[in-house]
């Protein structure tokens, strides 16, 4: 039996590079190790999103990439947050647990103080939250990046609290870090983000990757130059080539036997190839399906999240 997990993904706007090497690709790799659910976090979104349009579209397009990029709903369940109540109630409780002082470390609440941002409730409650959709499924482990760890950890002593004080009901969740790339570099060299305004979009046609990738910044030299493998341009192409390509490249660039622009065309031409397939899939899979999907696997969890909540309304007391 494969060992059961849980992730959520945040229905923000829209894909990129960073977003795929960072976590998706490496979620159609789980696919084949766990029992696998992925759940979207469409009530974590209400944290900063308050249009119910840009909600809907981006539930939809995320769970619609993320089966364009090799997700299985046949191996994976995918469902949507907010089609299971429970969780919500589930996180009441578990907010009875918790002290105020315990959410004041969480990470993004600490950003949030340090940049002087309004901090919402949802916000400073968001890893309760996060607990709750965790430990609901009595999952064993969550695949995180190592600036998630914390969320695991929280909702391990809360399970170990409720355990203790009312009835062993959960299992203590353990991290699985996803070993993604460590850093996908932007068009200026910073870390890719919206924020920055330095992405090459995940489904984008031809015409808007080639103009990101144009947009890249070099050096002046000359063709029969070395050129710099250290570089966004040379980073950002290897991650679309094979290690016998990436050899044939850094010898291009060392030994001055091409030139930027080409070295361009060149990155361009193996997103295109890698990408290209993805994007065809993600353009032909329609609205329909997705909710298809999401109904389906809304189905297969209700039988075991109903058991599991009315387990803990008798433990709790709340049941007469």
């Amino acid at each position: 039996m494969k060992k059961k997990a849980i992730s959520g993904i945040k229905p923000t706007g829209t894909l990129h590079l960073g977003n795929y090497f960072g976590a998706m690709k490496q979620f159609v790799d789980l696919q084949e190790k766990f029992d696998l659910s992925i759940f979207v976090a469409d009530l974590h979104a209400l944290i900063s999103i308050h249009d119910a349009e840009e909600i809907r579209k981006n539930t939809i397009n995320i769970v619609r990439a993320y089966i364009a990029a090799g997700i299985d709903p046949e191996k994976v369940t995918i469902f949507k947050q907010s089609d299971i109540p429970e969780v919500t109630e589930l996180c009441w409780i578990f907010n009875c647990l918790t002290t105020m002082p315990q959410l004041m470390l969480a990470h993004a609440y600490k950003d949030a103080q340090t940049k002087k941002k309004e901090i919402n409730v949802g916000l400073f409650d968001y890893p309760i939250l996060m607990a709750a959709d965790i430990l609901i499924h009595n999952a064993e482990f969550v695949p995180v990046g190592k600036d998630q760890v914390q969320h695991v950890e929280i909702a391990r002593e809360i399970a170990r609290k409720f355990n203790k004080e009312f009835k062993n009901l959960f299992t203590e969740p353990q991290e699985h870090i996803v070993k993604a790339v460590e850093t996908v570099p932007g068009l200026d060299g910073q870390k890719m983000s919206k924020s920055y305004n330095n992405i090459i979009p995940l489904f984008g046609s031809t015409e808007e990757i080639s103009k990101a990738v144009m947009r890249i910044p070099t050096d002046s030299a000359a063709i029969s130059e070395p050129k710099d493998i250290n570089g966004t341009l040379f980073a950002i192409h290897t991650l679309f080539i094979t290690p016998e390509e990436k050899a044939n490249l850094v010898e291009k660039y060392q030994y001055g036997n091409i030139g930027y622009k080409d070295a361009k065309e060149a990155c361009i031409a193996s997103i295109e190839a890698y990408i290209g397939p993805m994007r065809d899939k993600y353009n032909s899979i329609t609205d329909k399906e997705v909710v298809d999907v999401l109904i389906a696997g809304k189905e297969k969890v209700r039988k075991q999240i109903e058991f599991q909540m009315k387990e803990v309304r008798s433990a709790t007391g709340l049941t007469i």
